[in-house]
């Protein structure tokens, strides 16, 4: 993103002053309602639903009941990971080293 400030550079500094300040206020609570959804009663009840399917229609197609298992393990990939190995963390802190 270019951002002009050869004319009135000044009111150009103000406004892109205020998008931040807005973006600083909007983000940490679109975080934590994002985090609210992922981490529900609903959505774990979502996920414990379409696991069980998952698992339960593998078994009824022939599937060994271990294998099956193996595969729903796969199946269930923890979103949190998913997300850090993006660089990302949801409800929690990294320290420095990290």
């Amino acid at each position: 993103m270019n951002i002009d400030i050869s004319d009135d550079g000044g009111s150009k500094v103000e406004e892109l002053r205020d998008v931040l300040s807005a973006v600083s206020e909007l983000v940490p609570s679109l975080l934590r309602d994002l985090r609210g959804v992922l981490y529900s009663k609903e959505a774990a009840e979502s996920m414990a639903d379409a696991v069980s399917v998952f698992y339960r229609k593998l078994v009824e197609a022939g599937i060994p009941r271990e294998d099956a298992m193996e595969m729903t393990r796969g199946y269930m990939i923890n979103l949190r990971d998913l997300v850090r190995s993006k660089g990302v963390t949801i409800g929690e802190r990294r320290t420095e080293k990290e």
